[in-house]
C-alpha cells in the first residue's frame, strides 16, 4: 500500500522570491499604458484649446472686419 505523498515536500524554494513576475504592475498593458503617463490628458486639453482657439479667432474675425 503507498501513502500519498505530501505536498509540502514538492514545495518550490523560490516562489517567494519569484513572485513579483506574476504581479498585475508587471504585465503588458500596464507597462504600455504607463509609457506615455499624462498623454490622454494632454490630447484631451490640447483639443479643448484648439477648438476654443478656433471659435474665439472666429468671432474676433468678425468683429474686426473691415468695412468698405
Amino acid at each position: 500500500m503507498t501513502t500519498p505523498r505530501d505536498p509540502r515536500l514538492f514545495r518550490d524554494p523560490w516562489a517567494k522570491r519569484e513572485a513579483w513576475r506574476k504581479h498585475h504592475v508587471f504585465s503588458n498593458r500596464v507597462m504600455f499604458s504607463s509609457m506615455f503617463p499624462g498623454f490622454g490628458v494632454a490630447v484631451v486639453a490640447f483639443t479643448t484649446y484648439v477648438v476654443i482657439d478656433n471659435f474665439l479667432w472666429k468671432a474676433e474675425a468678425q468683429e474686426h472686419k473691415p468695412h468698405h
